[in-house]
């Protein structure tokens, strides 16, 4: 039943089941990893206790399908036009709205942040001066934790020189949009429109609250088993809480995978890994060596995992009752996008990944990511 990366799989679409519309040439008849997924989603649901999950398919570079299971709210169920918060999946699509804006010439991986800005919290901070948005798309500024306010006092620091380590911080996007922001006098969210968006079709992805949620937005269930509507940002915020559909996201890894928008020398600085980081995500004891990634670090906007077998561009989402991925992979044009709206959706993510995709490396690490995950609990 799964995906087998190394071998030429026809593109199969079940026929009105679907968040996308059917492509004219497109066969009817359900493809085996749907069929798979369709028979194990509500056990994997029941068993984790999440209420919804969403699940997007791609192939020869292009949406197959789209599947949603579960309920968006008591007694109603979730469907193609729930919308979820991705959480940290927000980070990919503002890599590639700056990307897009890198390609057109409008703005330019290397010339330092501070020719436009520079935090407030760093503008004593001589390092500061350096960091470029190849460095804070990769998260190599210096900024050591993921939050300000997890910082002494609640202020921004660096603690190295750019460009010479990578630390994981939603405040290098922050960092990039309000440069990106500032550079072209447009908002964000209007930058992404723009750039991304509009080219791609995605019609139902907000940076902030719209009329447009009410009814949609699916419910999250947190560890202590409690459900409510997830957070969202009512400024925008470029690091976390899009809300947005499982087919436009699906439709957004599609044209990433393809490079749209792209030239060809950016789209090999997005995969690029600029801080290796394998002996981190697979520390003896943890994993088994022939278990373990080849290869793992930060690429812009994407984590690049090479597996051996493949090199998955790939990032995951985590919030109070939010858990999500996205991953995809070049060189053979397959993707697959998973939401969940529980905080024990790492274990369906992983449960998804092992039914679908054969790659040991790959469905290892997200178990390992899983059971980390309950022990911390």
């Amino acid at each position: 039943m799964k995906f087998n990366l190394t071998g030429a799989v026809a593109a199969l679409v079940l026929a009105g089941c679907t968040g996308m519309p059917e492509p004219a040439d497109a066969q009817t008849v359900a493809s085996p990893q749907r069929l798979a997924l369709d028979k194990a989603a509500p056990a994997m649901l029941a068993q984790n206790n999440v209420p919804s999950l969403a699940v997007g398919w791609i192939e020869h570079g292009e949406v197959a399908w789209t599947a949603v299971y579960g309920e968006r709210a008591p007694g109603e169920p979730a469907d193609d036009n729930t919308l979820y918060n991705i959480a940290s999946l927000t980070k990919p699509l503002v890599a590639e709205t700056i990307l897009r804006l890198v390609a057109s010439g409008t703005l330019d991986l290397d010339t330092p942040l501070a020719t436009h800005f520079v935090d407030r919290d760093l503008t004593d901070e001589p390092r500061a001066r350096k960091i470029t948005l190849r460095h804070a798309l990769s998260h190599r500024t210096g900024i050591p934790d993921n939050w300000r306010d997890r910082m002494e006092g609640g202020k921004l620091r660096l603690d190295w020189e750019p460009g010479t380590q990578a630390k994981y911080s939603g405040e290098n996007y922050v960092m990039a949009a309000r440069y990106a922001m500032a550079t072209t006098d447009t908002r964000l969210d209007r930058l992404a429109q723009q750039a991304l968006f509009a080219p791609v079709g995605m019609n139902d992805t907000f940076f902030t609250p719209d009329p447009s949620w009410e009814g949609r937005v699916a419910m999250v269930r947190g560890e202590d088993g409690s459900l409510r509507l997830p957070d969202n940002s009512p400024q925008g915020n470029a690091a976390d809480n899009v809300h947005t559909t499982i087919g436009d996201y699906t439709r957004f890894v599609a044209a990433a995978m393809r490079g749209d928008g792209l030239t060809p020398e950016i789209v090999e600085a997005r995969g690029t890994i600029y801080d290796d980081q394998t002996q981190q995500v697979c520390p003896p004891g943890l994993i088994p060596p022939d278990k373990c990634a080849k290869a793992n670090g930060f690429g812009l906007g994407w984590i690049i995992l090479d597996t051996g077998t493949n090199r998955f561009h790939l990032h995951s989402g985590k919030d109070w009752g939010e858990r999500t991925v996205a991953l995809f992979e070049p060189d053979k044009r397959f993707g697959i996008v998973v939401f969940t709206s529980g905080a024990n959706g790492r274990q369906v993510i992983a449960d998804v990944l092992k039914l679908l995709v054969d790659d040991v490396p790959l469905t290892t690490l997200t178990q390992a990511e899983a059971d980390f995950e309950k022990r911390g609990r």
